[in-house]
């Protein structure tokens, strides 16, 4: 059925993007407005087939608009640039709070301890079907575009690592070698910022990447995209992995 899928989002991409979404993306979501022309475009025709793919719920009394909905899509369909993609395969709802919320936390401790409980949080990824969101956070990540935070870059970062690949045409994907050049360097610099962080040592990613290899790879995405020219100094090897990761250099939109 991959055909007629690819038929009804080619009818989709191909339908006029409404105004209001166009002043949305123009006056609310800054990065729009650093891409090339052709980015535009591909990121409108991205934006299109999301919205109608997607399902957005309010919670908590939080109401979605078409504001909410292009804001996170945009953000979205920015890692999907320049490649071929499926959309989140594995996604099918974005559920949004209107700040910050709880959920459950599980941590496995080195020395084998389990620690569980509440946790309050500003985004959440479900390995299957569902994003959640803080539209709090998610105004003050848009406030301050070069703070290396975005928590719609992070869980979808998640999305796209726990999809296994699926529907993605990166160049990491493409043989053994490239995905082991690129395995290599990421798990190089996620040891890097453990040590720093165990040891209270100086480094430009968010700490939080230490939790994790899938936590690294979400973090070390908010900064590829939100401060590329400090990542490209810091952390050549590691950029250049993203680069072709995401077939992007977002130091060219600055």
């Amino acid at each position: 059925m991959g055909w007629f899928k690819n038929r009804t989002r080619n009818k989709i991409a191909a339908r006029p993007f409404p105004n209001e979404w166009l002043d949305i993306l123009i006056n609310e979501v800054p990065i729009y407005d650093h891409l090339s022309d052709a980015d535009k475009i591909e990121l409108r025709r991205h934006i299109q087939i999301f919205m109608a793919e997607k399902n957005f719920e309010g919670c908590n009394g939080f109401k979605i608009t078409d504001w909410t909905r292009i804001t996170i899509a945009a953000y979205a369909c920015v890692l999907l640039l320049h490649r071929r993609t499926d959309y989140y395969p594995g996604l099918s709802s974005i559920l949004v709070y209107p700040d910050a919320f709880i959920a459950h936390h599980k941590e496995y401790l080195p020395d084998g301890m389990v620690v569980e409980g509440p946790e309050v949080i500003s985004g959440q990824s479900w390995r299957r079907g569902t994003v959640i969101l803080s539209w709090n956070d998610i105004q003050l990540d848009i406030a301050d575009t070069r703070d290396g935070r975005n928590v719609i870059f992070h869980e979808f970062a998640h999305q796209i690592d726990t999809s296994g690949g699926a529907g993605d045409s990166s160049d990491v994907l493409k043989d053994n070698d490239s995905f082991a050049a690129w395995a290599n360097v990421l798990h190089e610099n996620y040891l890097e910022l453990k040590e720093a962080t165990e040891f209270y040592k100086p480094c430009l990613l968010d700490e939080y990447g230490a939790e994790s290899p899938a936590e690294f790879f979400a973090v070390a995405t908010e900064f590829f995209f939100e401060k590329p020219i400090e990542m490209k100094s810091v952390h050549p090897e590691l950029y250049d992995e993203l680069m072709r990761f995401y077939n992007q250099d977002p130091s060219e939109y600055n």
